[in-house]
Parts: structure tokens; sequence; C-alpha cells
């Protein structure tokens, strides 16, 4: 439990900084005052003030927040915070230090992404095979367990994905396969079939199978800073656009809301990954800065997508959002946060007492 609880706050805490560093730093950049700077909600455990910020370190570590000079619309300002104020500034440039936060915990998974790959190499899954399933394609076709696949078509298979791409776009047209058994290559011929399947979704989904499965064999491939970086970028695009599904699968009612965790879950695997090693808990916490990226996008009122939504209206009309408006929106936009919140921890006390 106390590693669990460790590894929670050290996650929660890299999270919130850099969400909060984002707001921050491009605030600074356009010229904003920033009043404090809080890892935390509630009364302030330590801190020093440098300047106008208040720098802090709160007691509820579920969160963060960076308040600005003239946040508020409606917040009488002194004519002197004029030149400062968060309100009076361009639309355009409320838009960026709103859009900061979530945007710096896609840099941070980029970040993170990129040092694993740099020093771990990138794990690919070798294109052997495991299992060869009786009266498909490739049992007919004389596949054995341990064959290595070479090329398909001519085509180099370096991966079991290179493997599973070339098969599932092949439309059942006939493949050569080239193969390592043992000591020796050959050449086989077969023809893939279309096979319905369940998808991470639950959702039937159709593609084109040959009837095996891998060996779990992988191999690391060293890559140079360049590759490293794009592949942290590759890797947090595919992760975010898991995500934004997820969420609309979620809203469609395909996905089920008792997949929905919260600090508890978040904690026990945070816990897993520690004992499993530092690499593992960074790749949990570039997931986990990823979907607080897309929650916070997210365009309910109190978070930052409910803003973003504001100042787009804003931008788009001329003028900003009536006052009345966007205090019952951000009384909505609370009510179904807590809603929200008491759900997920009802999964989570469910999940561990229950299940």
């Amino acid at each position: 439990m106390s590693v669990s609880i460790f590894a929670l706050i050290v996650v929660l805490g890299v999270l919130i900084f850099f969400h909060e560093l984002g707001h921050f730093l491009v605030a600074r950049l356009f010229g904003v005052g920033v009043e404090r700077f809080s890892l935390g909600f509630g009364p302030k455990l330590v801190g020093r003030t440098v300047g106008i910020t208040d720098y802090r370190i709160s007691a509820i570590p579920l969160g963060g927040y960076v308040k600005m000079v003239g946040e508020e619309p409606d917040a009488e300002i002194d004519p002197a915070d004029i030149p400062i104020s968060f309100t009076h500034k361009h639309v355009f440039k409320r838009i960026l230090i709103v859009a900061a936060g979530p945007m710096f915990n896609m840099l941070l998974a980029v970040i993170i992404f990129f040092v694993i790959f740099q020093i771990s190499g990138l794990l690919i899954l070798k294109p052997v095979i495991g299992e060869v399933k009786k009266e498909t394609p490739a049992h007919r076709g004389g596949l054995e367990k341990n064959d290595q696949i070479l090329a398909i078509d001519g085509l180099a298979v370096e991966s079991w994905e290179d493997m599973a791409r070339i098969i599932t776009s092949s439309r059942g047209k006939i493949l050569t396969i080239s193969l390592r058994r043992g000591e020796s290559e050959s050449t086989v011929n077969i023809t893939p079939e279309l096979k319905t399947f369940k998808n991470i979704f639950n959702e039937d989904a159709d593609r084109y199978v040959i009837g095996v499965t891998a060996s779990g064999e992988v191999f690391s491939k060293d890559l140079n800073p360049l590759q490293a970086l794009s592949e942290g970028v590759i890797q947090t695009y595919n992760i975010a656009a898991l995500t934004i599904k997820s969420v609309v699968k979620l809203i469609q009612g395909t996905l089920s809301p008792k997949t929905l965790g919260g600090p508890i879950m978040i904690a026990q695997m945070a816990g897993q990954q520690a004992k499993q090693g530092i690499t593992s808990l960074a790749f949990f916490m570039a997931l986990i800065s990823i979907n607080l990226a897309i929650l916070n996008f997210l365009p309910i009122p109190v978070l930052d997508g409910g803003h973003l939504l504001f100042f787009f209206i804003e931008a788009i009309t001329g003028r900003p959002v009536n006052i009345k408006v966007r205090e019952i929106a951000q009384q909505a936009g609370i009510f179904v946060l807590i809603l929200l919140m008491i759900y997920v921890f009802y999964n989570d006390i469910t999940r561990v007492f229950f299940s």
C-alpha cells in the first residue's frame, strides 16, 4: 500500500506540475501576471513568494491551479494591473494560455517516450509463429510453430505488426510467404480468410487472418535521437486517438462506464508499475498524462475545455459570453464533475472490496 501511495503522489505530482507549468509559462510569455502557482488545493503546506507570484504546495494533492491577475471577467482590477490582466488580453492569447496546460501534458508524454526509446530502444515483437490453429489457411498452407516470417509478396517483414498489417490489407488474395524454419528457408502460398472478431470495445470487426498467434519473442531496436523523438510522437498520437475513441464509445454507450477508474485505481496501477521498474512506471505516467490532457480538453465548464469553448464563442461573436450564462454553465460543470467523481470512487471501491 505504501508503494502505491508513494507512486500515486509521484505520478500526480509530475503530471500536475507539467500541466500548470504550461499555463504559467504561456501566461508569462504573453505578459499576464500570475498571483499563485499551486500544486494541490486547500491549505498551504510550504512555499515562497517571488515577485507577485506565490509558489506553494497545498494539502490536497488531487490537482493544482495557476491564479492569474484579472482571471475572472467580472473581477475589479486596479487600473495599474490592466496591462498584466488575463481578461484584457486578446482572446487568441487567452485560448493559447488555457490550451497550454493539456498540451504540456501531451509534451510530457512525448518526452517520457523519447527517453524510454533512447535508453531502452524500441521493443519489437518478432514475426515468429507461436501457434498454428487447425483448419485455418496457415495450417493448410503448412506453416508450423517457431517458423519465422521473412517476407510476404517480396515485402520484408521485420515485426509481427508488419506481418499482420500486410495480411489484413490483402483483401483475401493469395500471399507468397517466405519463412525460415530451423536452418532452412522456404516459400508457401496462403490465402487469408475473412473472420469476425471482437475488438477492444467489444464490437464485431471483420479482418483477414491466416490463423496464427505470435510466439511472444521480442527484440530491442536501437534508435537515434531523431527516431526516438519520432516514435515518441507516434506513440503519443496513437494513445491519444484511442483515448478519444474510448470517450466517444462511453458517450455512445458501447463501452461500459464500469471501466472508469479514479485515484484508488490509479494508485493500485502506479504501485504495480513501480514494482516492475522505473521504465514501466514512466510508461504508465505518460499514459495517464495523455488521458489527463484529453479529459481537460472536454468542453465541460470548470475544465480547460469549457474555458476554451467560451473563448472560441467570443472569437466568433466578437463579444464575451454573458457572465450569467457562464456562472450557470460553471455550476452545471461542477455538478457533472462531482457526479463523475462519485461514480469513479464507487467503481474503485467495488473493484477493491467486491471483485
